[in-house]
This record gives C-alpha cells, structure tokens and sequence, in this order.
C-alpha cells in the first residue's frame, strides 16, 4: 500500500515521474541493484536527477510537498494538518501491521493456513479500524472537505480490509461495524484522483495473484 499515497501526490500535484519496479522484488531471488539504492529493500524509493535516492512512502510525500507545494495536499490549519499526519500514522502503524499475517497467507497453499493466525489478524484488523473510525473526518475526505495525504494513506488500505480480506477468507465484511468509515469509503472513491489509485491497487492484487500458484489463488 506504501507507493499508492506516492502515487496520490504526484498526480495530484501533475507530476510525470516514471515509475520502475525494482528487479526480484517479487520473489526470493534477490532484490540486486536495488539494495544499493535502498539498503531496507523495500518500496517505494524516490531517485532524484541528480542520483540522490529517499526511502519511505511518508518521508517521499513530505518532499515532494515541500519541493512542489501547489497545489496542496496539506491543510492550511495546523490541527486539520496534524489529523492528516494522525490517520496516516495510525494507518502505517496499526492497520497495515495488523494485515502483514493476512498478506503472508494469501501467498500460501490454504491447507497451509492457520485459521487461529488469520482470525487474530482479523481481530486486529478490526481494533485497527476502530481506531480510525474515532478519528476519520465526515465531510467526504479523512480530514475536511479536500483531498489530503491522508487519502492516498487510507483510502486503498481500506479497499484491502473491506474487499479483498473478507473476500480471500471469507469472513464477514467489517463496514457494517464501522459506518463512518464506511461513508467514507464510499464517498471518497468518486474523486477521481482517489478512483485511480484504488484501481491500481486492485490490478496489482490481480496482478500479484498471477505469481501465486494456481491452487493458491482466489
């Protein structure tokens, strides 16, 4: 989910940087070049002309708001700003790390799966959107009424929870539980900016799912 909130900022802010998928990123060959450019091995990295490289999706977004600051993605208000940084670190922290166990079993055979790991994940899962759910904006975007970081932080993590989860493990869709985020949710995926990196997130699903073995997939 990390270089989808990338991705939100520089079409936001029109923005044509190409991007490039690091060799073996994919698989346990090894990740070669790569971990020069970025020694933790994980995506996104931002390469600069001049061959300065930056890690880590929130750090990347905070650049590229200080380099390219029109149009903004920061609210002018320092609390409204501070909720941005709020729901995007109670994302990264708590919601993407309770859906790690989930992402390991969806790339194993199901006979493999441990439901008591996969239903504690799911309970996570849910405390993780409880979270959120106290703190989300109702104007129609996380924090107000524009498109903040926030969004690009929330909005695919929440597709994963409310979509892809349930669906890959049959267990009951959460929206019903949580209704402010699901009016969110439902709200926020008209903009079309958002639209766009929600569908990208469900082609690379897709995508991922090609290098699953066939008995493994959804």
């Amino acid at each position: 989910p990390f270089p989808t909130r990338v991705r939100l900022v520089l079409y936001a802010k029109g923005l044509d940087i190409p991007f490039v998928e690091p060799t073996g990123i994919h698989d346990r060959s090894g990740k070669g070049d790569y971990l020069n450019i970025n020694p933790l091995g994980r995506v996104p990295t931002l390469e600069l002309d001049d061959g300065r490289t930056l890690p880590e999706s929130e750090v990347i977004c905070e650049y590229l708001e200080d380099a390219y600051p029109e149009p903004t993605l920061r609210p002018a208000d320092p609390w409204a700003r501070a909720q941005v940084r709020l729901l995007s670190r109670l994302c990264d922290f708590y919601l993407v790390f309770a859906m790690v166990p989930l992402f390991t079993a969806s790339g194993m055979s199901r006979k493999n799966w441990d439901w008591q790991k996969i239903d504690a994940a799911l309970a996570e899962v849910n405390k993780s959107l409880g979270y959120l759910e106290h703190y989300i904006g109702t104007e129609g975007y996380a924090v107000g009424s524009k498109l903040s970081q926030a969004d690009g932080a929330l909005a695919p993590q929440l597709m994963l929870a409310f979509e892809w989860a349930p669906r890959l493990f049959d267990r009951p869709d959460p929206r019903e539980t949580f209704p402010k985020l699901a009016a969110y949710y439902k709200t926020v995926r008209k903009d079309p900016l958002v639209a766009r990196v929600m569908q990208e997130t469900h082609d690379a699903i897709a995508k991922a799912q090609t290098r699953v073995p066939k008995e493994k997939q959804i």
